[in-house]
């Protein structure tokens, strides 16, 4: 399974944000749209990542308060990324070393979308599910041995 299958699945809905946005503006965004994460984009390029996590750390180191903080200097700078055509196995073990939540999706310079880590864990837990499902569907339908006696023979054997 690859990523280019959980964003056909996911949609194409995105939201970014520039650096010198204010980040009481992304937050509010973020809350609005029930979204853990923007994408920061400068003239067409991902110039990082916004999380909740980097913004209750800004707050914290803040006093408290988000004040006139801007996302440049709150966002990582050097996300995680992935480009559709990589394995989710290779996703989750990245995000796993990282303790990364989200990770834009990337082509060439063309951001195609965002996954979150639930979204990777969904589709492994869906792909196992399916092939669970497969594996008891084929026990199910196993052909009797050629070396068993069939209903047939045994009705045969005690006439």
């Amino acid at each position: 399974m690859k990523v280019s299958d959980i964003l056909r699945v996911k949609g194409n809905t995105l939201f970014t944000v520039t650096p010198d946005h204010p980040l009481a503006e992304a937050i509010t965004a973020m809350a609005e749209n029930d979204i853990g994460s923007l994408v920061v984009m400068e003239h067409g390029d991902l110039a990082g990542m916004l999380t909740f996590r980097e913004v209750i750390q800004a707050i914290v180191r803040n006093g408290g308060v988000v004040g006139k903080l801007l996302v440049r200097g709150v966002m990582d700078d050097h996300p995680l990324t992935c480009t559709p055509g990589t394995e989710i196995d290779e996703v989750r073990r990245m995000m796993l070393e990282r303790h990364a939540r989200y990770m834009p999706v990337m082509s060439a310079r063309m951001l195609m979308g965002v996954i979150s880590f639930y979204d990777v864990a969904k589709a492994v837990v869906d792909s196992q599910d399916f092939e669970n499902r497969m594996l008891k569907a084929y026990i199910r339908d196993w052909p009797a041995d050629a070396t068993e006696p069939t209903t047939t023979d045994s009705v045969r054997d005690q006439a």
